[in-house]
């Protein structure tokens, strides 16, 4: 399977001439989602789902169940909630999770579910919830308001991934960049750090 990161949380899976993309947010690149075939959101926030572009792209969307969109007719949203299996661009995926991570007080919380497509690829959204089975590669959050670096660095080693790459970044500067990439780096088995438009 071939993934390729855009900015923030928006990865691009293409896998036997299927492209889902996942969580293409207001911060990503409109590029991530050329001749995609399906959309998995995470959650409703707008660094996850830009809903306008959605719109106009006209491929179907899985959304969680709960999730609070903007009404738009002509967005195909298909709802999903954890435990459930479909196909997505002609890949086998399940939801998992159910809830976005605690901010502060408990606030904001909202619908969240983590996608494991096939057995391969595992994308949490804003969450830490675990896969619930092996996995070849863990989308791990780098970076948050809801998130501990150390809670991430243990997050990715109890995943036990052969490939584990940083994705929810972009709010880190430079400097914030290499000390997170330092600790991911020293601390979990097959980490590596994909910059925006990079493919491995």
């Amino acid at each position: 399977m071939r993934i390729t990161k855009y900015t923030h949380s928006c990865v691009r899976l293409e896998h036997d001439g299927g492209v889902l993309v996942i969580d293409p947010g207001t911060w990503s690149e409109p590029r991530a989602l050329v001749g995609a075939d399906a959309v998995l959101v995470s959650h409703e926030h707008t660094d996850h789902i830009d809903v306008l572009r959605l719109a106009g792209l006209g491929v179907p969307v899985f959304a969680p169940e709960g999730a609070v969109l903007p009404d738009l007719a002509p967005l195909p949203v298909t709802r999903v909630r954890a435990g459930d299996r479909f196909t997505a661009a002609g890949l086998e995926v399940t939801a998992v999770g159910g809830r976005h991570a605690t901010i502060h007080g408990g606030q904001p919380d909202c619908a969240n579910l983590g996608y494991l497509v096939g057995d391969d690829v595992y994308h949490p959204g804003d969450s830490l919830h675990p896969p619930g089975r092996p996995i070849r590669t863990l989308l791990v959050p780098a970076q948050a308001s809801w998130l501990k670096l150390t809670e991430a660095v243990d997050f990715a080693v109890a995943a036990e991934a052969e490939r584990v790459v940083a994705i929810h970044d972009a709010q880190l500067n430079e400097r914030g960049l290499a000390s997170v990439n330092g600790w991911f780096g020293e601390t979990v088995p097959g980490y590596r750090y994909l910059t925006p438009g990079e493919t491995l």
